[in-house]
């Protein structure tokens, strides 16, 4: 008689089992939303070898004729101020600059593209040629959690996501160790030079990569670091929870910590705009060392939910049953 699997070995396929264990989260090297360090405990877990891939969310797509946040134009009524004509489907774009621009404004190389989304991401003339391999990106938070539903699986908290890319290293800056480049080997996909305009390409790419192209961590897993930032269930907050849950034996550890509540991640400088903002974790492709260090397993990030880039992607997670 043949065996079959069972519906949990189809689910796990291409995931890689992380024994869960205490790590120290965060770091008190970089930037300040990373501190302080803490000791923080999660359990095991399944998490995806890789990033979801172009070629993974289409066959998404065609299974349930999901449609993503980037491809439905916005309501005027849930953006107060919107500019009129804008209220367009399409999703925010990187242009390289010319020359060296303020980079306090992150308005000098993204523009908001009309017919940009996952299957066309530089615009509508774009397509998803040689592509098909690279993670999925114009991804908004209720796009990857669609997904992560109807694949059977989550998307992960920050603690479990840090724990995944670190690998198995303690106390480490980078997923690989302390130095960057280690003997000038290029470890992950970011950007080498000056951002956003000289990008010198040492890692052979100038947006995404298909996945796999770089060494994989002490987990076996792939572009934990660098290539899109992935989104995580964790609401954000501007300090981590560094609060113990009064457990016996655990004063001094947390387990399992989750983000924020919602009404505690909305962007202070925006106080009109209620739209809660989401954990991301990993940095990505235009992470440079003169604009945004964040290609470590400490850094984080905040995304509003409804955004979607093209330096945005995902992956998920399957818990270990109690």
């Amino acid at each position: 008689m043949q065996k079959t699997s069972s519906p949990v070995e189809d689910i796990v396929a291409g995931m890689i089992h992380i024994p869960g264990g205490t790590f120290t989260m965060g770091s008190e090297t970089f930037y300040p939303e990373e501190m302080p360090l803490r000791r923080v405990k999660v359990d095991p877990f399944w998490i995806d070898e890789t990033p979801v891939t172009n070629r993974d969310f289409a066959r998404f797509v065609e299974a349930t004729g999901y449609v993503t946040v980037a491809e439905i134009a916005p309501d005027p009524k849930d953006y107060p101020g919107m500019l009129p004509g804008m209220d367009k489907a399409g999703s925010l774009v990187f242009h390289k600059t010319a020359t060296p621009v303020d980079t306090s404004n992150p308005a000098n190389w993204w523009s908001f593209v009309f017919g940009a989304d996952w299957c066309h991401p530089l615009g509508p003339d774009s397509n998803l040629d040689d592509l098909w391999d690279h993670p999925v990106v114009h991804i908004a938070y209720a796009d990857a959690e669609a997904y992560a539903k109807w694949a059977g699986k989550a998307l992960p908290t920050e603690a479990e996501f840090e724990f995944a890319a670190r690998g198995g290293l303690e106390g480490k800056d980078y997923a690989w160790g302390d130095e960057l480049a280690p003997d000038g080997a290029m470890m992950a996909n970011y950007w080498q030079g000056l951002f956003p305009f000289a990008n010198q390409c040492l890692d052979g790419w100038e947006r995404t990569s298909p996945v796999r192209t770089f060494p994989a961590n002490g987990y076996g897993l792939y572009d934990m670091i660098g290539n899109t930032w992935e989104w995580t269930a964790d609401w954000w907050s501007e300090r981590p929870q560094t609060v113990a849950k009064k457990k016996p034996g655990a004063c001094c550890v947390m387990e399992n910590p989750r983000g924020a509540k919602l009404k505690d991640s909305y962007d202070p400088v925006q106080p009109g705009v209620r739209i809660g903002r989401k954990v991301l974790k990993g940095g990505s492709h235009l992470c440079a060392a003169n604009y945004c260090q964040r290609y470590r397993p400490a850094a984080r990030h905040p995304e509003m939910i409804d955004s979607a880039t093209t330096h945005i992607g995902f992956r998920c997670v399957v818990r270990d049953r109690a």
